[in-house]
C-alpha cells in the first residue's frame, strides 16, 4: 500500500510543479520546455514502479523500472551488439538508401508526367503491403544477415519520401516559378534555386516519418530470420525464456535511439528550414 500511496503523492506534486512551471513567465524559455516532459517522464516511471511493487504485479507480465534498469546495465555488452547489428546496419542503411531514391524518384516523376501517372499508383500499392507479408520474401532474397533488415526499411521509407517530396516538389508558388523563367532559368536551375528549397519542408517531413518506420521494420524484420544477435532476434528469443526484463530492456534502447534519431532530424530541420512559419516563435 505504502507504494501507490508514494506514487499517487508523487504524480500530484509533480502535477503541481507543472502547474507552476506553466504560470511563470519564463514558461516558453528553452530549461521550461525540457523540463516538462522530462517531469512528465520521471513520473511515469515513478507511478509504473510504485503501481507494479503495489499491486504485486508478477515480473513476467510487467517488471518494474527499477528492475529493467538493472538488466540495463547488467547486460550494455549484449545491448549494443544488437543496437550495432538492428540500428545502425539496418534500419540506419535502409534509411539512408530509401530516402535518397524516394527523393530521386520524385525528381524524376516531377520532371515526366507519365511516371507521375504509372509509378505513383504503383508506389501506392507497395506501400500498401503488410511488412509481415513482405519481411520473409525479402529476407530469401537477400539472407539472414543485415542486408534483408535494410531491404524491408527501404521498402518502407521509400514511398512516403516520394509522396512528400513530390507534394514538396509542387508547392512552390506560381509567381515564383514565373521569375524563375523570366531570368532565363533552366530546369536544373530553377530545381536547386527554387524547387527543392520550397520543398525542404515536405521533405523533412517524409525524413521525420521515417526515423520510426525504419527501425520498426528492421525489429519486425529479424523476427523472421537474422544471426544471433539484433534488437528483434532478442525480443522474440527472450520472449519465449519469460525473460521480460531483458525484453523491455531492448525495447527502452529503441525507444531511446528512435527518439534520438527523430530528435537530431528535427533539429537538422530547424537549421535548414529557419524561413519556415513553422519553425518560428
Amino acid at each position: 500500500m505504502i507504494w501507490l500511496v508514494g506514487a499517487l503523492l508523487f504524480w500530484a506534486a509533480a502535477w503541481m510543479l507543472n502547474v507552476w512551471i506553466a504560470r511563470q513567465p519564463w514558461r516558453q524559455s528553452m530549461a521550461a520546455r525540457l523540463a516538462v516532459p522530462a517531469i512528465f517522464g520521471l513520473t511515469v516511471l515513478v507511478v509504473w514502479e510504485g503501481l507494479v511493487r503495489g499491486l504485486s504485479v508478477p515480473g513476467v507480465i510487467l517488471p518494474p523500472p527499477t528492475a529493467i534498469g538493472a538488466r540495463i546495465a547488467a547486460s550494455v555488452p549484449i545491448l549494443w551488439t544488437d543496437f550495432v547489428q538492428t540500428f545502425l546496419k539496418g534500419a540506419l542503411t535502409g534509411y539512408v538508401i530509401g530516402c535518397a531514391a524516394g527523393v530521386a524518384t520524385a525528381i524524376a516523376v516531377d520532371r515526366s508526367p507519365f511516371l507521375q501517372r504509372g509509378l505513383l499508383p504503383v508506389g501506392n500499392f507497395v506501400a500498401a503491403l503488410p511488412i509481415i507479408g513482405t519481411a520473409p520474401i525479402l529476407v530469401m532474397w537477400f539472407g539472414f544477415d543485415w542486408q534483408s533488415k535494410a531491404a524491408v526499411v527501404v521498402a518502407m521509407v521509400f514511398f512516403p519520401m516520394l509522396v512528400n517530396t513530390v507534394q514538396g516538389l509542387a508547392a512552390a508558388g506560381a509567381m515564383q516559378k514565373d521569375l524563375m523563367k523570366t531570368y532565363s532559368a533552366s530546369y536544373v536551375q530553377t530545381l536547386m534555386k527554387l524547387r527543392l528549397p520550397a520543398a525542404m519542408p515536405f521533405i523533412f517531413n517524409g525524413l521525420k516519418i521515417s526515423t520510426t518506420l525504419a527501425l520498426i521494420g528492421a525489429i519486425v524484420a529479424e523476427f523472421f530470420g537474422s544471426p544471433i544477435k539484433g534488437m528483434g532476434f532478442r525480443i522474440s528469443t527472450e520472449v519465449g525464456r519469460l525473460a521480460l526484463d531483458m525484453v523491455w530492456a531492448e525495447i527502452a534502447v529503441a525507444a531511446l535511439a528512435g527518439s534520438a534519431f527523430y530528435g537530431l532530424v528535427a533539429v537538422i530541420e530547424r537549421g535548414v528550414t529557419f524561413w519556415h512559419p513553422s519553425q518560428r516563435g
